[in-house]
């Protein structure tokens, strides 16, 4: 008895997909209703987390909205800052920077659509004004007070800062 092999047959193969076509002199992409980026960020921010994205981005930021460390020192110095510190309240349990609120950057859209009397009751504080000069909002190391910044220029706080060198070189500079 002998083992015959049958060939398999042959596959057919894939044909590739037929050329873009310009449409209207410009070539036409395709490209989801809804980016996927778009949709996680959303989810994100409806759950109250940070950024969804792995790689820090200051979106509409400029850097007229990030505050150095010595301007920083000289407001703080001077009492003329409203420094809202935008990390968890056991984050700031451990040292902040004085005279800071610290609103976690998962309340900061809710805290500044608030009326003026809801947030002192809240807070402590007034309420920053839509054309605070010195608005800054700060995290450990910057990512969520950049977040928290975005958040207020959106509402119309078009002068709102980011202090990106955060707590973390706040209190190596300062020794705190």
């Amino acid at each position: 008895m002998s083992l015959w092999t049958v060939p398999a047959a042959p596959r057919p193969r894939p044909r590739p997909a037929p050329p873009a076509r310009p449409v209207n002199g410009a070539m036409k992409r395709s490209s989801p209703a809804f980016p996927l980026q778009t949709l996680l960020g959303q989810a994100g921010r409806s759950l109250g987390l940070a950024r969804v994205s792995s790689t820090p981005a200051l979106g509409g930021m400029d850097r007229g909205n990030v505050i150095s460390h010595k301007d920083m020192k000289a407001l703080v110095t001077g009492g003329k800052a409203r420094i809202i510190d935008v990390r968890l309240p056991g984050e700031v349990a451990n040292g902040h920077i004085a005279n800071s609120v610290n609103i976690p950057v998962a309340e900061v859209e809710e805290a500044l659509k608030m009326d003026p009397e809801m947030f002192k009751m809240k807070y402590g504080v007034d309420k920053p004004r839509m054309d605070d000069e010195n608005l800054i909002f700060h995290c450990q190391m910057g990512r969520r007070g950049a977040q928290a910044t975005e958040i207020a220029m959106t509402l119309g706080y078009a002068k709102a800062r980011n202090y990106a060198g955060g707590y973390k070189e706040w209190s190596e500079k300062e020794g705190k």
